[in-house]
């Protein structure tokens, strides 16, 4: 190939409006975040999440009780019984989890928060273990669960924090050793349907309810058995997908154009943070934004050195911490995401590109003319680039990343 047949060609039609990227706030993340003094974890976070100087990270989630990455397993209400949640209370998150908030929207006050249950109370399920099992299917288990919610919701916005979503239940058909629970998709269907929603609506809840964060394929067992009942869709703002869901957006797309699609959580990795893997996560991106998706949600934003989870998985980061040297490390996820989210911002649109180099590029455009392009070369040498109707032609570095901040002509 000549230097002039590694075209690209960006679309003019405005697709979906974006969103914006994000992380999960982990308890795990807190906790060395806060072996740091004030000045560098404020570093750390300016990075995170400012919109001038750092990613600008905007969209983000956080559990509803434990996931796979707390200091230990817990809930909001282990009191057995309590079907009124009388005990309900988001006491052990005062301790980590707002904090860590807080701070981060101190850079981003514009902070879209999205939150999701790895696991009910352990009583509300059988067998009664955080890990494993199913919700009691019983009307008094499945109002005290919705009441849950609402609880939970109501208590952050007492402490400032709007959560803006609610996420049915995390990976709903993984029987995992770390919090979760199997919720089937006629199950998902019932409890928005008949609980999550009615109360929601009758207590004039503004927060969104959405059918997530979906972890498989198959677009029929949950997706369209959700919205296919028109009662259970009226309470559907939209759908979210965690990475191993990324089988499913494309249909999901196609058959229900009009809601938002999310990816929820970022494949983890294996805490060895190369920038192999790092190309591999732009091709995620890719794929999610090519198929429709409306955001991207990173998972760990910070852990530390070899990213060792509650329960012995190593997985990647943006950020890595060293407790006992105090040492801070912003690794090539980190700087991926930096060329995303520090230049597609939140309103911009995503416009379709063509030709040889589509598959390693994405392409936003904004309202001011302006169009954000970020490519991949994942290749050992460097290539050529000509832009069509931007009059721009380049050498794409070898193994980099590149965005590109262009007028049209």
């Amino acid at each position: 190939l000549g230097a002039g047949d590694l075209r690209l060609r960006i679309g003019k039609a405005r697709r979906q409006t974006w969103r914006g990227f994000g992380g999960c706030f982990n308890e795990l993340g807190w906790k060395v975040l806060s072996a740091l003094g004030d000045g560098d974890r404020r570093g750390v976070l300016r990075a995170l999440f400012d919109e001038r100087d750092g990613c600008g990270l905007n969209l983000c989630r956080l559990p509803i009780g434990a996931n796979d990455s707390p200091e230990s397993w817990y809930s909001h209400n282990e009191t057995p019984g309590d079907f009124a949640m009388e005990h309900s209370s988001i006491e052990r998150d005062r301790r980590s989890l707002i904090p860590y908030i807080r701070e981060a929207q101190q850079f981003c006050p514009r902070m879209t928060l999205l939150a999701s249950p790895w696991s009910p109370p352990t009583w509300l399920k059988r067998p009664a273990a955080y890990n494993y099992g199913t919700l009691i299917w019983e009307d008094a288990h499945l109002q005290a669960y919705a009441l849950y919610f609402l609880k939970f919701v109501q208590a952050y916005r007492a402490e400032g924090i709007a959560i803006d979503q609610v996420h049915v239940q995390n990976e709903p058909d993984s029987d995992q050793k770390f919090p979760s629970c199997r919720m089937s998709g006629p199950q998902m269907r019932d409890f928005i349907r008949d609980w999550l929603g009615p109360l929601f609506r009758r207590e004039g809840e503004t927060c969104e309810i959405w059918a997530g964060t979906l972890e498989r394929p198959d677009v029929n067992a949950w997706v369209n058995t959700i919205l296919y009942d028109p009662q259970a869709r009226r309470y559907v703002a939209g759908l979210g997908f965690q990475w191993a869901g990324k089988g499913a957006i494309q249909r999901a797309r196609q058959s229900w154009p009009d809601l938002p699609i999310l990816q929820t959580e970022n494949e983890c990795g294996d805490g060895k943070n190369t920038w192999t893997y790092a190309h591999y996560v732009f091709s995620l991106v890719q794929h999610y934004v090519t198929n429709g998706a409306a955001g991207y949600v990173y998972w760990n934003m910070v852990l530390q050195p070899g990213g060792v989870s509650t329960w012995g998985w190593p997985q990647n980061s943006l950020v890595t911490v060293d407790p006992a040297l105090g040492r801070v490390r912003y690794r090539p996820e980190f700087h991926l995401m930096k060329h995303l989210s520090h230049f597609i911002r939140p309103g911009d649109a995503a416009v379709a590109v063509q030709g040889p180099w589509a598959a390693n590029a994405v392409a936003f455009a904004g309202t001011d003319g302006r169009v954000v392009v970020v490519l991949d070369n994942p290749l050992g040498e460097a290539l050529p680039l000509t832009i069509e109707g931007a009059g721009c032609t380049l050498q794409v570095p070898a193994e980099s990343f590149s965005t590109l901040c262009l007028t049209r002509r």
